[in-house]
């Protein structure tokens, strides 16, 4: 990737770039958590977007995506919406760092990679957040790390205009190898969680289905949440979300609430519960039962949030008959998409064999499975053995 990105940057521009990795991320645990104020427990992974960029100082930003063969050019001071769509996350960040009062004077970048497209592992939070980085490098900005977390979600808000969450800019940036990121969605304080296992791998299974009713949906399920808030506010003045609520509050106020309010709220709460039990797991070296907890957020997001689906539910079972698998569960807003599964490494090839031939039998079309492991954030590259860090 490295030698691929650095020749698409000198067969455009010429010169010697400066390079840069952005990884892609999965979330073990912690879904639909985020916009309720409560945890998550993501990891930066293997799969990641390689840059390289020179700076300008005459407010050109000409741009190659080398996986798509692709070039885009702009100036910093006419940034507008390309129907390209690529482009507009990589101007995004460009119009939040002028924004913010920072001077940027352009740039040569090429970049590309290997992050699964819609595969749920956010390779356009990799791309918001490697451009940041390199761009705060490059010009000497000085930006904290967390500025730029903030500053690439809000790039993807308002310039992209998707109304995503912090998780997926937060681990890009703060990711470290061997560890996961349990992130407190109401304070934006972050803990480390050791995930020292080098004989278990993180793999994705992925539907191939679009998550057509996962926009729609995420907002009736927030809707919903919000509803069981406001009648719970009628007795607990100190309730601003879910993330405050106990399951007994909830039990107290049942009759009060639709049945589905209350469902869509029990699982946030237990999920909530979840991830700080699953994070207890590893700091104990258990991760069986980090594994069983996995299986249990499943359940709680087919039966009480209904965000799964027949493939995503198909994929999950499967996994949970295989030796080797420790955890799965679906990943990400639900309706498709990919489930995570934790599988011993020697366990992988049979892991992958299996599933495949149950997602075909079950419903007549194929799965595509990702195998990656726990790496570090966004970081330079000084050598290209760098990538693999």
């Amino acid at each position: 990737m490295v030698k691929k990105v650095k020749a698409a940057f000198s067969q455009q521009f010429g010169g010697g770039p400066q390079l840069f990795r952005s990884p892609g991320r999965v979330n073990l645990i912690g879904e639909h958590t985020d916009y309720n104020e409560g945890f998550v427990l993501p990891a930066a992974v293997d799969k990641v977007i390689v840059f390289a960029i020179a700076p300008r100082h005459d407010g050109r930003c000409r741009m190659v995506a080398a996986d798509l063969q692709d070039t885009f050019e702009c100036s910093t001071g006419t940034l507008s919406k390309s129907e390209k769509r690529w482009p507009n996350y990589l101007m995004g960040v460009v119009d939040q760092l002028q924004k913010s009062g920072h001077e940027v004077g352009g740039f040569d970048c090429a970049f590309g990679g290997d992050i699964p497209i819609g595969s749920g592992m956010s390779s356009s939070a990799a791309i918001e957040g490697g451009l940041a980085y390199a761009l705060n490098e490059l010009f000497q900005l000085n930006i904290d790390p967390l500025t730029l977390v903030k500053l690439a979600q809000k790039a993807e808000n308002e310039f992209v205009g998707v109304r995503c969450g912090i998780m997926d800019q937060y681990i890009n940036i703060f990711g470290k190898e061997h560890r996961l990121l349990r992130i407190d969605c109401r304070s934006l304080e972050h803990e480390y969680v050791p995930f020292e296992r080098d004989d278990i791998r993180i793999v994705l299974c992925d539907t191939q289905v679009k998550r057509e009713l996962a926009s729609s949906e995420y907002n009736v399920r927030r809707a919903q949440c919000e509803a069981g808030v406001r009648v719970l506010q009628r007795y607990h003045s100190g309730i601003r979300s879910l993330r405050d609520v106990t399951l007994d509050m909830l039990d107290a106020h049942n009759g009060e609430m639709e049945a589905v309010v209350y469902r869509r709220c029990a699982y946030v709460v237990r999920e909530n519960a979840r991830v700080l039990s699953a994070c207890e797991d590893l700091a104990n070296g258990d991760v069986g039962s980090f594994g069983k907890r996995m299986f249990l957020s499943h359940e709680g997001l087919r039966r009480e949030y209904e965000v799964s689906s027949p493939e995503l539910d198909v994929l999950v079972e499967a996994a949970a008959g295989i030796r080797g698998v420790l955890g799965a569960r679906m990943m990400g807003a639900g309706f498709g998409g990919c489930t995570i599964n934790l599988v011993e490494e020697s366990m992988v090839p049979e892991f992958t064999q299996i599933v495949c031939e149950s997602y075909r039998k079950s419903l007549g079309k194929d799965a595509k499975v990702y195998v990656s492991s726990i790496r570090a954030g966004t970081s330079r590259i000084e050598t290209e053995e760098t990538i693999l860090q």
